[in-house]
């Protein structure tokens, strides 16, 4: 069990510092902004306690608000996406349902799973973190070609991460 904490403590610390060293300095046009911390939310394992589940979301969130001088944005977006997160496992479960002790990855699942599991968690927080942003709706489109972009490039990263995540 301490195996296993650190080792998402540690995959916790290197995607945060990712974000913040790297992909917080890279924007394309305004319209992509990749945001991959998110992937520490997918990454836990799928019997976690709801309570834990969602304090490491908020906590995740709100060490990149604290980096990025924005107040609760990546806190909010990134509970939501830890709220909805037993849901949507929910929806695309195997017919098994999941092992308690297999990780959530796509080593385990197969491709399509994971693409389909990242692609809904990272348009939710997307989503929320782009409409908190602009906290308006007369550039309803134009923000919506933000977050769908922006849920690509970060989900294709997730996806390229996670296959060689494992070798």
């Amino acid at each position: 069990m301490i195996n296993s904490i650190l080792k998402y403590a540690l995959i916790a610390a290197i995607l945060i510092l990712l974000q913040i060293l790297l992909f917080n300095n890279i924007q394309f046009s305004g319209y992509i902004n990749p945001y991959v911390y998110i992937m520490i939310i997918l990454l836990l394992p799928s019997v976690i306690p709801s309570w834990l589940l969602l304090l490491i979301s908020f906590f995740t969130g709100l060490i990149i608000d604290l980096f990025m001088g924005s107040p609760g944005m990546h806190a909010s977006a990134t509970l939501l996406a830890g709220f909805s997160r037993p849901y949507v496992l929910s929806v695309i479960a195997p017919r098994d349902g999941y092992e308690p002790g297999v990780e959530l990855s796509m080593q385990t699942y197969g491709f399509r799973w994971f693409l389909v599991y990242a692609s809904v968690i990272v348009f939710i927080h997307h989503l929320a973190l782009f409409y908190l942003e602009v906290f308006r709706f007369t550039g309803f489109f134009r923000t919506l070609l933000r977050v769908v972009l922006s849920s690509a490039f970060t989900t294709a990263f997730i996806l390229l991460a996670e296959r060689y995540r494992k070798r």
